[in-house]
């Protein structure tokens, strides 16, 4: 059973911002259908589609309802059959780089240097070291076939 694609609307070409969330989500259902994904999950799948598609609200309405359809795709695929997109594990690790390496070292620097000023040197520490786990992580996953040929935009 092949995904329901977005039906297109003439306000996807009157509106940018319709436009481009319309357009990453046709390309996500793209990069999900590459994939060899069980008829359940298929189901879910076009069970939130025919949500966006059947949606008879406003333009800013519908521009929530496709966004949020995106996101809980992609929690959907990520959840049942490990997919991620591109970059996933690095935006990730990024913050939790800043918050679990970053600060603690930049308040051993403060109170190492006897200033506190310094608790800023370590976000950008952290955060390098959260980008390169969250780097070798998503490395990881392409080498495993768990990563869509999708990065969103």
């Amino acid at each position: 059973m092949p995904l329901t694609p977005l039906t297109t609307r003439p306000s996807f070409e009157e509106n940018p911002k319709l436009s481009k969330a319309a357009h990453n989500l046709s390309t996500l259902l793209g990069a999900i259908e590459k994939k060899n994904i069980p008829e359940p999950t298929e189901a879910k799948l076009n069970e939130i589609m025919a949500g966006v598609n059947n949606f008879p609200g406003p333009d800013p309405e519908l521009l929530k309802q496709i966004k949020s359809a995106q996101a809980a795709i992609l929690k959907l695929v990520e959840n049942e059959l490990g997919l991620v997109a591109k970059n996933h594990y690095q935006l990730q690790w990024l913050a939790l780089g800043m918050a679990t390496f970053g600060v603690p070292l930049g308040v051993v620097f403060g109170l190492s240097l006897g200033n506190m000023a310094f608790i800023g040197i370590g976000l950008p520490i952290g955060m390098a070291i959260g980008i390169a786990f969250g780097s070798s992580k998503d490395k990881q996953a392409e080498e495993q076939g768990k990563q869509l040929d999708w990065a969103a935009k």
